[in-house]
């Protein structure tokens, strides 16, 4: 017997209060001062509701009333609102495997204060939930807010998350990723940590700020150490019934890809190979001399001339060119984002790629390199953090009103 189709919820006034609070907080936030006038336009909501929710918000702290100004129209003056985006914060926090960034930003996604620490070794959940305390601690210092300004923090992982954040374990490489760290964190400060894969929170970024401004069908690829792919259809992420949407495991199966690995990683493992072998001769060896290869020294001995090094970056464009061919062709997003520490050294890649692409699919999608270098999964936080402030601000709790 089927099982009957779920009943949507009934909209209740208090649901329907908090979603039109929530898309007035969104408007403002974005536009800066607006009349009443402009906000009817902008929601598609009455006047009335406009006003009285406005009414509701700047008794709460959320929003500011402005001086009408001079108005040579006939009747009454345009009232005129504006977010008051100092009346808390929000944290984007980017836990990745080698360092944790913590971002500190106003209402309105403007960066307060950045604390970066490095990570060595393989710690344990917990040893990484106290890192992340710690950075997070330095970085309320450094911005000069306590915990009691924090609305709520986004946190990117590099494991699936669901739609409820709760991460996927069963994988060896994701349960450096506690889920008990969401939990820990929230006990230590005192505000709810919203957990999100990072190339989700990358895909949000890019959207938000960055090449993927005003594009509905984004793909973001994450492709220094290892590749991930947060996806959005329609401005909306896919998460999958389990998290599990754009995780690049498939690559496995992919003929000229074989792995995960990412540009960086793939560039530094052959440029150290190179380096190796006394057969082969090549300006990465003076450019290393006693320290480690990396893929940055690859990228620079290729603006160089160096032939080893440009021969590396050929091989590694056409590898990447297949892993975007896979995703534009599964998922056939307008554009795809290269992103991560590596964006910088990847615009040289885009010839190559895009050559290529052409040969794999008749609909290639534009390519281009993010401009949020490694804050990338930071920003993307910041703005889940946001997105989380605006749609539940009827029931968060102001540490300070404008007086």
């Amino acid at each position: 017997m089927a099982r009957p189709a779920a009943t949507p919820p009934t909209a209740t006034p208090p649901m329907l209060r908090r979603v039109n609070a929530g898309k007035l907080l969104g408007v403002l936030a974005k536009a800066g001062v607006m009349t009443g006038t402009g906000l009817i336009e902008a929601t598609g909501l009455t006047r009335a509701t406009v006003h009285a929710v406005c009414n509701d918000l700047i008794s709460m702290g959320w929003v500011v009333e402005l001086d009408p100004g001079r108005d040579t129209s006939v009747g009454r003056p345009s009232r005129r609102f504006e977010y008051n985006s100092s009346a808390g914060c929000v944290l984007g926090i980017d836990i990745g495997a080698g360092k944790t960034t913590v971002l500190v930003s106003d209402l309105r996604g403007e960066t307060i204060a950045k604390v970066v620490r490095s990570v060595s070794g393989d710690p344990t959940a917990a040893e990484r939930t106290e890192i992340v305390h710690e950075t997070v601690v330095e970085a309320l210092e450094t911005a000069q807010v306590t915990d009691a300004q924090v609305l709520a923090a986004g946190a990117g992982v590099a494991a699936p998350v669901d739609r409820d954040g709760n991460i996927l374990v069963d994988d060896e490489f994701w349960r450096r990723f506690d889920a008990g760290l969401s939990r820990r964190l929230t006990e230590l400060h005192g505000w709810p940590v919203l957990l999100e894969n990072d190339a989700n929170l990358a895909a949000l970024g890019e959207h938000w700020r960055g090449e993927g401004r005003n594009v509905g069908d984004l793909a973001v690829l994450l492709a220094s150490e290892r590749f991930g792919s947060g996806l959005m259809d329609s401005g909306r992420l896919l998460h999958g019934s389990r998290g599990g949407a754009g995780e690049m495991v498939y690559l496995k199966l992919v003929e000229g890809v074989g792995d995960t690995h990412g540009i960086a990683r793939i560039a530094r493992e052959h440029g150290a190979a190179a380096v190796a072998d006394p057969a082969v001769e090549t300006a990465l060896r003076t450019l290393a001399a006693d320290r480690p290869v990396t893929a940055e020294l690859v990228f620079t001995a290729a603006d160089a001339g160096d032939e080893v090094a440009l021969g590396i970056l050929e091989y590694v464009a056409g590898r990447t060119a297949r892993v975007v061919a896979t995703l534009g062709i599964l998922f056939n997003p307008e554009l795809i984002v290269l992103g991560g520490a590596v964006a910088a050294g990847a615009k040289s890649l885009l010839p190559e790629i895009e050559q290529q692409l052409a040969g794999f699919t008749s609909t290639p999608p534009r390519v281009a390199v993010s401009s949020l270098g490694d804050a990338i999964v930071s920003v993307g936080a910041v703005r889940h953090a946001l997105n989380y402030v605006e749609q539940n601000a009827l029931d968060l709790r102001l540490s300070c009103r404008p007086g």
